[in-house]
């Protein structure tokens, strides 16, 4: 699959003439875990360092070997940061070189698209999991849903397109299946108003922006029209953001909110009628949730992690479990969320989750430096 980040690097390695500056780069690792993640070195100190218009390619300086990376654009067309991949021991660091050559084609471990050929729905995915949220035409249907839907996956391929094209993808062929209900809830934590003791949802997106499409990372943007919330009227939209390898997806939402501009919200998840464990730690921000085991599908586990920040609390209706927060008019809410499944075999149990929840977390709070020599 060629992609834009590969168009672009071609332009720019064919326009570029001198201006080209070799160096190091050094990522740190604060934390006691091994940690695989992007790092992001805003584009103009590339520039400053290395020159202009101009594709490197970048190694392991200890081994030799490539790190992918990519530009990210974040919907404006030009370049505003660079993404690195890359591995770093626990309590270390691994030093860069960057290179006057041109890099490798990139594999391509995240995608996104609107789906028009299945009631407007916005679906993505990178190498462990899948995601979609629901769009207008299913409005009305008898089969409508609310929240955030996952799908199990236990490849490394990008199957959005493949179970789309097949439209069997409630069936298991070897690579996972679309087995989560989420009916009328909020899925797997997806976010909306709470008032009057209930979820007050509004109607499916109405317009989408693509801002990133790989190969390492993408994002968009969703847009929901005004809807009512008590005597307020409320707009939103969620800015979507997904990482190779990751499990969750970072998601800034804007609430536009009349009134005294505060609106108080809960982060919710699809609740079962057998009893599963729940991760609820208020002050660390965490809430997730795994699943009882559905049928032979196998359990998923969802999570959700607060970027800043506490949750106010936790609670629960008849059909989903919830953690409340508050959104003002105007200011992000940031928090991260996604799931996972058993039978991908990275996490087999509630402990693994909800550890490697708690070590996301972590992550946030430490995040890897870069240094640019």
């Amino acid at each position: 699959m060629m992609n834009g980040y590969l168009l672009f690097a071609c332009a720019l390695l064919a326009a570029c003439g001198g201006n080209r500056q070799e160096g190091t780069i050094v990522v740190s690792n604060p934390t006691d875990q091994e940690r695989r993640e992007l790092v992001s070195i805003p584009y103009g100190e590339w520039v400053g360092a290395f020159g202009a218009d101009s594709v490197f390619r970048i190694v392991d300086a200890s081994t030799g070997g490539e790190i992918p990376y990519q530009l990210e654009t974040r919907g404006t067309g030009t370049p505003q940061s660079i993404l690195l991949d890359v591995a770093v021991p626990a309590t270390g660091s691994v030093t860069l070189a960057v290179e006057q050559s041109a890099p490798a084609p990139v594999t391509a471990r995240t995608y996104a698209r609107y789906v028009p050929e299945r009631y407007d729905d916005f679906a993505w995915e990178n190498d462990v999991v899948a995601f979609r949220m629901y769009g207008k035409a299913l409005e009305g249907r008898p089969d409508d849903a609310q929240g955030l839907d996952i799908w199990s996956k236990r490849t490394a391929d990008l199957v959005v397109d493949k179970w789309y094209a097949h439209g069997d993808y409630h069936t298991d062929h070897g690579e996972g299946l679309d087995y989560y209900s989420v009916g009328m809830t909020l899925g797997a934590g997806d976010i909306a108003p709470f008032a009057d003791d209930t979820v007050v949802f509004s109607k499916h997106y109405r317009q989408y922006e693509v801002l990133d499409n790989g190969p390492l990372r993408s994002a968009f943007k969703l847009t929901y029209e005004p809807w009512q919330v008590g005597d307020e009227t409320v707009s939103v939209t969620k800015v979507f953001t997904l990482d190779a390898g990751s499990q969750l997806n970072r998601v800034e939402v804007t609430y536009s909110v009349t009134g005294d501009g505060k609106l108080p919200v809960a982060i919710g998840v699809a609740r079962r009628e057998q009893p599963g464990e729940l991760l609820q730690e208020d002050q660390q921000g965490l809430f997730g949730y795994w699943e009882p085991e559905i049928g032979d599908h196998g359990i998923t586990g969802i999570g959700a992690v607060l970027e800043q920040g506490s949750f106010s609390g936790f609670g629960e209706l008849s059909n989903q479990y919830l953690a409340f927060a508050e959104a003002t008019d105007g200011t992000p809410l940031t928090y991260h969320v996604g799931g996972a499944w058993n039978k991908a075999g990275r996490y087999t149990s509630a402990a693994s989750w909800f550890d490697y929840l708690r070590a996301y977390k972590a992550r946030l709070e430490s995040p890897l430096s870069v240094k640019i020599n």
